[in-house]
């Protein structure tokens, strides 16, 4: 690995990855600013560095790129309200994307922590940080993800149970497992229209009206594809609205309207690193 001559003593500094700085720092992400550095575009301390991995100082060392001054913002996390109708990607050449509603000056280097689908609103976390993001990602934390649905169908109690005992949503799959199931509200359509907000409801039948409708949440500590609408799906329910409200027990913050974001808080940011 390169160092900079100007910090012989590794044990007099602090030692961070030159691509590693620029790609937090928001200048872009971690396979761009390598490029930058390769193209000769980054300085530090005023000296042309073309090696990614060079180790430099972030809180003294100079670096700019294209002559302009780097200043380390070091690693950031957002909560974010994704609206229906975007989907969970950085660039989309046809749908908007969730990073489309942050100030231009901030997506770089940002990315989103898991997904929610195109027509699911709701609890998303972004970030530049990318073990946070592994912790809360990966199969073996079993992180759990809470979601209010709204769906034609009813749950009675044995439908509740099959979902907390495992239920097959696909062939060679294993039985997926909600950890928790709760209903909320049951009836018919034409009773409880008022309550679903019949605006973010997708697919109102023709003639619902005798259509016998649940809300309720479903806790999963998975992360299969359409999990939660398969999961209802299986015990007859078809999923009309679907909202997360909480990861890893961080609640969607109720302030935040559709497409609105805020930083987490230090005291936040802990308890997410479990």
């Amino acid at each position: 690995m390169l160092l900079l001559e100007e910090h012989v003593y590794a044990g007099m500094r602090n030692n961070m990855r030159l691509d590693k700085f620029l790609a937090e720092a928001a200048v872009g992400t971690r396979k761009i600013v390598r490029d930058y550095v390769e193209e000769g575009k980054v300085t530090v301390n005023h000296r042309e560095i073309m090696e990614p991995a060079s180790e430099i100082d972030e809180k003294s060392d100079v670096v700019r790129y294209l002559g302009k001054e780097i200043i380390y913002t070091g690693k950031i996390y957002y909560m974010f309200h994704k609206p229906r109708g975007c989907i969970t990607a950085r660039k989309d050449a046809i749908n908007p994307t969730v990073l489309d509603y942050f100030d231009v000056n901030k997506t770089n280097g940002l990315f989103p922590v898991g997904r929610l689908d195109k027509d699911t609103e709701g609890l998303l976390l972004l970030t530049n940080d990318g073990e946070f993001s592994h912790k809360l990602m990966h199969p073996d934390k079993h992180v759990e993800k809470t979601y209010f649905f709204w769906a034609f169908g009813s749950l009675d109690f044995d439908a509740r149970e099959y979902l907390k005992m495992g239920i097959s949503i696909g062939d060679d799959e294993v039985l997926a497992k909600a950890t928790k199931v709760e209903v909320t509200d049951e009836g018919n359509y034409q009773e409880l229209k008022s309550k679903m907000e019949s605006d973010k409801v997708k697919d109102i039948r023709i003639n619902p009206y005798r259509q016998s409708v649940v809300s309720g949440y479903l806790t999963i500590s998975e992360g299969r594809k359409h999990q939660v609408k398969r999961m209802l799906k299986a015990v007859g329910c078809y999923v009309v609205y679907l909202k997360r409200v909480s990861i890893a027990g961080l609640m969607l913050d109720d302030s935040l309207k559709e497409g609105q974001y805020r930083e987490l808080t230090e005291e936040e940011i802990r308890s997410l690193y479990i």
